[in-house]
């Protein structure tokens, strides 16, 4: 009896054929599939896991819940970019650029933030003026014009992976690598991008933990995008520490504008150019890595990154009067921290700086919540570095009402300054994916 036959297939460890699991993603999205039942199916995929196969018809069910964007008249191979999020993650406001820049196609949708973790959305609305909801018509027609847009993800796109991660949520179900690989993956095909990169983060500021947990879910995610006709390579990077120096919105923005002129952290433009790189091969504007590389370092070098950023702020009706002349960043209250000793900085608590930043109002722990756009952390020294007393570790930018002083002590708390360099300093960018 249907539902009950597709629950107890899957409790006792067979495998789904193709239409049980397309009805059975249809039926819950039209509401013919109580939550209850889908809960229970939920939590025997959870148990028993999926295959491959499995994995792919599910992300692709879930992909055609809803619209499907047709990106086909956008000439070129149109390359989509997602990260699997983490702590002053700023690097879509610099790589979208940067790719658009070279000739590739970027047609983004990207979603707001919750919890430490800042949203692209979030990050591009802190700049005045500029729009993130645009028609299908206005959003093709930018592509077409200048290369690049990035606007919120439509809530009729995958509508069966918003349902379906609620209950999740709510059932203890999460940490499912088939079912979080099909969140993510239907998104990004209903998106109608022809290639996806992944950026898939380990780590204290990221979801997954380990790097044994983020390469398992890099490999299954490349082998949907395989099996779903949608070239896909993944990028395993380590958030052990914050990525970029900026934890906060319009900051992150600040960020953004200093990268592309050539001033990027050492962290975050060894992910940019990773990234970058690939989005270049997989878009045929470069014959190999090297190639992608070298003309990544070019577009920064020459400015046309931070050109046609400005031209996409601008045509996303967003000002642009400040770029390449002063800071975004404009906060009621400002203190500047300074490191009380000398040595190496061999941690630095991203989750914990990430949870500071949010309770100044840069997060948000509800998705109705409000984010203030200027509050935030900025860092003046990376992990790994040497530190002297005296120089300045850290900004914090606050509201009026903020408590300076102790949310300073709380992120000092968060750095740690050893006598000698660490021991066991883990690579940002510790593997590529493709098969």
């Amino acid at each position: 009896m249907w539902p009950i036959d597709c629950i107890e297939h899957k409790r006792d460890g067979l495998v789904l054929t193709a239409s049980e699991i397309d009805r059975f993603i249809h039926d819950y999205t039209q509401g013919k599939i109580t939550d209850y039942q889908a809960a229970a199916w939920l939590m025997a995929v959870y148990l028993n896991g999926m295959t491959a196969e499995e994995t792919t018809e599910l992300t692709k069910a879930m992909s055609h819940s809803g619209d499907v964007v047709d990106l086909s008249s956008v000439s070129g191979i149109k390359v989509d970019k997602h990260s699997t999020g983490g702590i002053a993650d700023t690097t879509t406001l610099i790589v979208a650029p940067l790719v658009a820049a070279a000739g590739v196609p970027v047609a983004k949708m990207s979603g707001r933030g919750l919890g430490f973790t800042g949203g692209t959305i979030d990050k591009l609305e802190s700049i005045p003026g500029f729009r993130t909801e645009l028609t299908q018509t206005e959003f093709l027609e930018q592509v077409r014009r200048i290369g690049i847009s990035v606007i919120g993800q439509s809530a009729k796109i995958a509508p069966a992976d918003k349902l379906l991660y609620a209950l999740r949520d709510a059932t203890g179900t999460v940490a499912s690598i088939p079912l979080i690989a099909s969140s993510i993956m239907s998104k990004k095909i209903a998106s109608g991008a022809d290639a996806i990169v992944l950026d898939v983060k380990y780590g204290d500021g990221a979801f997954m933990k380990t790097c044994e947990e983020a390469r398992k879910l890099a490999h299954t995610m490349v082998q949907i995008g395989k099996l779903a006709h949608r070239p896909t390579t993944a990028v395993i990077t380590s958030m052990e520490a914050p990525l970029g120096t900026a934890i906060g919105n319009s900051l992150e923005v600040d960020e953004a504008v200093e990268a592309l002129s050539g001033h990027g952290g050492k962290r975050l433009m060894t992910v940019v150019e990773a990234i970058g790189t690939q989005m270049l091969v997989m878009g045929q504007k470069a014959k190999t890595e090297a190639e992608g590389r070298k003309r990544i370092q070019q577009l920064v070098a020459s400015g046309a990154g931070l050109a046609k950023f400005k031209q996409f702020v601008g045509a996303q009706h967003g000002s642009v009067s400040w770029i390449g002349k002063r800071p975004l960043t404009k906060a009621p209250k400002v203190f500047t921290a300074v490191s009380t000793e000398s040595g190496y900085i061999t941690a630095i608590h991203g989750r914990a700086l990430g949870a500071v930043a949010m309770t100044m109002g840069a997060g948000r722990a509800r998705k109705e919540d409000t984010v203030d756009p200027v509050v935030g952390i900025r860092l003046f020294k990376e992990v790994y570095d040497e530190i002297h007393a005296g120089e300045v570790l850290f900004t914090l930018y606050g509201n009026a009402r903020a408590d300076m002083q102790t949310l300073a002590q709380q992120c000092a708390d968060q750095i740690i300054v050893e006598a000698t360099p660490c021991r066991d300093q883990k690579p940002v960018v510790s593997e590529i994916i493709t098969e």
